[in-house]
C-alpha cells in the first residue's frame, strides 16, 4: 500500500450509516465473528454454506447436502440449522409453515411438522416435538405426529384481548418473557391465562388507513384496577387442564415457574402487588393444589424475583436459587424436600447470569462482576468444596455457552481494546485443579481501524456520588482530532433507570454508535451510570424508592461539576439527551436545572409516573394512593414552567410502553406556562425505532443539537 493510500485511508470519516444498526454500512463495520453451537459435546461452526468441527474445521454437513436429501432449497443458510441431539446424524430447521428434521447418514426426511397459519407464540420442545402456539387468544398444541389439540377454547378472537392464553403476562416484568413451559420430558404444559376484562384500555389511532381507526392497549396505570392471572396445567396425553389452586389476592404477580425433573411438581414464586412479599410455593401438577411453601421473602421497599429454580442434574432433590437478601444477588442452594437454604456466594459483587452446570465436576457456572463493577466474568463454584474459580480471562464481558455436560465453554468476550474474542475453555479439573485449558478460535480486529476510519479517544473512570461515598464510572469520548486547548460542546447521555447500565468493559467502553459520529462532529460525550441502574447491589439501586428521578439527577450534576473541572469543556454549551427513562430524566435535568443545560432531545419521556404501568411504576414508586407526596414531587407536569433551554421531544405515536399521554400532557403543561418544547413523532413506530427509522431518528437528534448547541 503506498503512503499516499494509506493518508486517504486514515482520513474516513464515521456516518450515521455506518454507526447505526439501520444504516447500509453497519453491518460490515462489525468485528468477524464466528455462528457456533453445540452438538452434544462437539463444538459446531455454522456458515451459509454448512456445518463444520469448530477446532479442526472438518465439514459436518452441507446446505447442499440437506437440500439435495430434501429434494428441493429448504435450507437457505447453515445458521438455520441445529443438531439437537448428540452422537445422532440429524438436522433440524425450518422451511417456511414447516420444521423438518433430516438424517443425513440414511439420506432421508425423518420427520416434519405443518406450522399452523396464524400460529403465535410458539414454544417447540425439542424432546417430545410438541408444538404450542397461540392463535388470537387462544392456546393450542400441536403434538410431534400432528394432532392439534385446543387447550383453551374462551380466549378473546376479537381485538380486545379481554382474555389471552399462552402469553406473557404482568407486562414482562419479574423475568417473565413467554407464556408456556414444557415439562423437562415434554408431555406436560404449564401456561398463563391473563383476564384483562377490568382493565382500562388507552387508545392507539393507526393513521396507515384513509380512515384512521383505533384500537385499545389494555395498559393498568399505577394504581388502578390491574389484570388477573391463572396457572394452568395441560397433560398432552391426558388431553387435560388441571388450574393450580394459586395463593394470595386476584392481582398478585405469579412468577418465574418451574417444573420439577419429574414433572410432578411445579414451582412458582407468589409475589403480592405490594412486592415487598414473595413466596416459593410447590404446586401438584396433578390436582393442582399447594403441596408446601419453600420459603418467603420480605422487604419493606421491594423484593423482586427475577429467576426460577435450576434443578441439579445430580441430584433433584436440590436447585439453585438466585436471590439479593443479603443486598446482592448471589447463589444459594436450596432442598426442595426441607426448604433448607444456604448461600453459596459471597461478597460486594452481583452474579450476573446462571450459565450451567459442570456435570462432571459437580460445579454451577456463572457469571459475575466480582472483579470490577464494569465487568462480567465466567466462574466456577465447586457445590462440595464450596470454592469458586475464575475460568477464562478475567477481564471484560462474557457470554457464555456450555456444551451438553458443561465441561466445556464457547466463550465470547470483548474488552475496551478487544472487539471480539472467541475461546473454547475445559472446565473440568484435574485433581482438583482447573487448568483453564483454552483454545482461541477468534481474536477479531478492529474493523474502524482496519478499514481506515478516524477513532475518537474512549476512556472510562470514576466519581464520587453525591453522596460522597459511592464510586459511579463513567465513559467519555472526545471530539475527533481533540485540542486540550479548545473548548468543546458537550453532550451528557443519560438513562439512569433500574435494569439497565451504560457503561461496561466491553469494546470502547460500551460505545453507542452515534456518540462516535457526535464526536467526528465536534462534539465530548459524557455517559455516567448513577445510582439507580443495576449490577451494583440492593441498596445502591433502591436509594431512589418512592422519588423517582431526584437521587439520579443529584448524581449526574456530579458529573457535571466534573466536567466543568476539565478546561476542554464549555460549559456554556452543555446538552442533555436520552431515551425512556433517559428520556425521564433529560426533561427532567432541563427543567431542574435550567440555567446548566442549554439543549436536550428526550425521547420517549415518562412525564408523570401515575400514567406509567403497575408492576414497573409501583415497584419504585409505590401506588399514587400510597405515595401522593412522592408522585407529586416526582411529576415533571409541575416543572414545565422551568423550562428555559431548547427542548425536543421524539416519541413513537403508536408507544404502547410509554403512551404518548405523557408527552402529550407535558406539551399542554407547557402551552399553559407559556414555555415554548419542540416536538417531532414517527407514527406506527412503538417505544423504540428501529431499521430506516434509528438512522432518521439520529439524524433528527444530532441536527437539533448542531442548530442549537455547536453554535
Amino acid at each position: 500500500m503506498s503512503l499516499m493510500t494509506s493518508m486517504l485511508m486514515a482520513q474516513k470519516t464515521l456516518t450515521l450509516e455506518d454507526v447505526m444498526s439501520g444504516g447500509n454500512n453497519w453491518y460490515n463495520l462489525q468485528p468477524e465473528n464466528k455462528y457456533t453451537q453445540w452438538w452434544g459435546n462437539t463444538p459446531v461452526e455454522t456458515t451459509a454454506d454448512e456445518l463444520k468441527e469448530l477446532l479442526t474445521g472438518k465439514s459436518i454437513v452441507t446446505v447442499e447436502q440437506l437440500n439435495k436429501i430434501a429434494g428441493e432449497k429448504v435450507v437457505s443458510s447453515g445458521h438455520n440449522v441445529v443438531l439437537p441431539y448428540k452422537g445422532k446424524t440429524i438436522a433440524r430447521f425450518r422451511h417456511g409453515s414447516k420444521r423438518m428434521e433430516i438424517d443425513w447418514k440414511q439420506g432421508k426426511v425423518v420427520w416434519s411438522q405443518d406450522i399452523p397459519e396464524g400460529a403465535a407464540n410458539q414454544d417447540f420442545d425439542s424432546k417430545s416435538k410438541n408444538l404450542a402456539y397461540t392463535i388470537k387468544g387462544n392456546l393450542y398444541v400441536k403434538t410431534a405426529e400432528g394432532e392439534v389439540l385446543q387447550v383453551s377454547s374462551d380466549g378473546s378472537t376479537d381485538d380486545s384481548n379481554d382474555i389471552v392464553y399462552g402469553q406473557s403476562v404482568h407486562r414482562d416484568e419479574f423475568g417473565i418473557t413467554k407464556g408456556t413451559f414444557w415439562s423437562p420430558d415434554g408431555q406436560k404444559l404449564a401456561f398463563y391465562r391473563m383476564d384483562q376484562s377490568m382493565v382500562t384500555g388507552y387508545p392507539q389511532v393507526d393513521i396507515s388507513q384513509r380512515i384512521a381507526s383505533v384500537t385499545m392497549d389494555k395498559y393498568p396505570m399505577a394504581g388502578e384496577t390491574s389484570h388477573q392471572v391463572k396457572v394452568g396445567i395441560f397433560d398432552v396425553q391426558s388431553k387435560k387442564t388441571t388450574w393450580l389452586n394459586l395463593i394470595g389476592a386476584p392481582d398478585d404477580y405469579h412468577t418465574n415457574l418451574s417444573w420439577a425433573p419429574d414433572g410432578k411438581l411445579l414451582y412458582v414464586f407468589e409475589l403480592n402487588r405490594d412486592q415487598n412479599h414473595v413466596q416459593l410455593v410447590a404446586y401438584n401438577t396433578a390436582t393442582g393444589e399447594i403441596e408446601k411453601r419453600l420459603l418467603e421473602e420480605r422487604h419493606d421497599k421491594y423484593v423482586e424475583p427475577l429467576h426460577g429454580l435450576s434443578f441439579l442434574p445430580w441430584d433433584s432433590s436440590k436447585a439453585i436459587m438466585q436471590s439479593r437478601r443479603d443486598g446482592y444477588n448471589h447463589l444459594y442452594l436450596l432442598d426442595v424436600r426441607t426448604g433448607e437454604v444456604d448461600q453459596r456466594t459471597y461478597g460486594d459483587f452481583e452474579v450476573q447470569q446462571l450459565v450451567g452446570f459442570n456435570e462432571k465436576d459437580k460445579c454451577v457456572l456463572y457469571l459475575s462482576n466480582a472483579i470490577d463493577p464494569r465487568t462480567s466474568c465466567l466462574y466456577s463454584l465447586n457445590l462440595e468444596k464450596p470454592r469458586c474459580t475464575l475460568i477464562g480471562v478475567g477481564e471484560g464481558v462474557h457470554a457464555v455457552s456450555p456444551s451438553e455436560d458443561g465441561t466445556m465453554v464457547i466463550d465470547r468476550y470483548s474488552s475496551p481494546t478487544v472487539p471480539r474474542s472467541i475461546d473454547l475453555i475445559t472446565t473440568h479439573s484435574v485433581r482438583g485443579r482447573w487448568p483453564n485449558r483454552s483454545v482461541n478460535v477468534l481474536t477479531a480486529k478492529d474493523p474502524w481501524q482496519e478499514q481506515g476510519y478516524k477513532i475518537p479517544e474512549i476512556t472510562s473512570g470514576s466519581i464520587k456520588a453525591a453522596d460522597g461515598v459511592t464510586d459511579l464510572y463513567y465513559r467519555m469520548v472526545k471530539p475527533i482530532d481533540f485540542d486540550p486547548a479548545k473548548k468543546y460542546p458537550t453532550v451528557v447521555y443519560v438513562y439512569g433507570g433500574p435494569h439497565a447500565h451504560n457503561v461496561d468493559a466491553r469494546w470502547h467502553w460500551c460505545l453507542r454508535g452515534w456518540e462516535a459520529y457526535m464526536a467526528t462532529k465536534g462534539y465530548l460525550l459524557f455517559v455516567l451510570d448513577n445510582r439507580g441502574s443495576e449490577w451494583r447491589g440492593r441498596e445502591f439501586e433502591q436509594v431512589t424508592f418512592r422519588h423517582l428521578g431526584e437521587e439520579e439527577m443529584k448524581d449526574q450534576m456530579e458529573g457535571v461539576k466534573f466536567l466543568k473541572s476539565l478546561p476542554y469543556v464549555d460549559a456554556d454549551r452543555m446538552g442533555v439527551h436520552g431515551w425512556s427513562y433517559g428520556g425521564f430524566m433529560t426533561t427532567n435535568l432541563m427543567c431542574s436545572y435550567p440555567d446548566v443545560f442549554k439543549v436536550g432531545v428526550a425521547g420517549g419521556p415518562v412525564i408523570d409516573w401515575k400514567y406509567y404501568e403497575v408492576m414497573y411504576g409501583e415497584r419504585y414508586m409505590d401506588t399514587p394512593q400510597q405515595n401522593p407526596e412522592g408522585y407529586e414531587r416526582c411529576s415533571l407536569l409541575g416543572k414545565a414552567k422551568n423550562l428555559k433551554g431548547r427542548l425536543q421531544i421524539i416519541f413513537g405515536y403508536n408507544d404502547p410502553t410509554c403512551v404518548p399521554q405523557h408527552t402529550l400532557s407535558f406539551l399542554r403543561a407547557c402551552e399553559d406556562a407559556g414555555t415554548q418544547p419542540d416536538l417531532f413523532t414517527y407514527p406506527g413506530d412503538g417505544h423504540n425505532m428501529f431499521g430506516r427509522d434509528q438512522v432518521h431518528l439520529h439524524e433528527r437528534i444530532t441536527r437539533y443539537f448542531d442548530d442549537y448547541l455547536a453554535r
